[in-house]
């Protein structure tokens, strides 16, 4: 690692991230700043067969194209619950609308977002059972109410009927 006093550094600043949210939220107009979610009770479970039986479906936030409406100028259009085939991987995934620090990172690689080809040599090595038909998308959106009420309900349905058991959950 890099010697922090050679690039004129003395010390870490943090970001608040909450904060930093807040502030973001009050800029775009909202009347109440941002709740956290908050869950008393876990929905989380332990395994009910080893994971080499088992069926996993991916759910990441990323988009498979823009949002209606999307420009560099009013960025955020409507997003929508999506699901599709995990086969073939996708190339490419939206992921301009999204925030992320752009001088030092990218989002050229779908793998860090939508692992399907890693998880699927799990299942090559025999350590997975197997990945689900479906993936799952739900692209950023700063409702919880939505989330929780509309989008979790149908992903839940689909993945009963798919026969999933575990859900791996990746937010870009």
């Amino acid at each position: 690692m890099a010697d922090a006093t050679a690039s004129g550094v003395s010390h870490r600043r943090l970001v608040s991230y909450i904060d930093r949210t807040r502030e973001y939220y009050q800029a775009l107009g909202y009347e109440h700043p941002y709740r956290w979610a908050r869950h008393q009770s876990s929905p989380f479970q332990p395994l009910v067969k080893p994971l080499r039986e088992s069926t996993l479906a991916i759910v990441t936030t990323a988009s498979l194209a823009a949002p209606e409406g999307f420009s560099e100028d009013a960025p955020l259009g409507r997003k929508e619950l999506y699901s599709m085939p995990t086969r073939p991987v996708p190339e490419w995934f939206f992921t301009q609308d999204l925030s992320w620090h752009k001088e030092a990172t990218h989002t050229d690689d779908p793998a860090s977002f939508f692992p399907a080809r890693e998880f699927q040599s799990l299942v090559e090595q025999g350590r997975l059972g197997s990945l689900a038909q479906r993936s799952w998308g739900v692209p950023t959106d700063f409702s919880q109410r939505r989330t929780r009420e509309l989008d979790a309900p149908r992903i839940l349905e689909g993945m009963r009927e798919d026969e999933v058991d575990v859900a791996v959950l990746v937010p870009l």
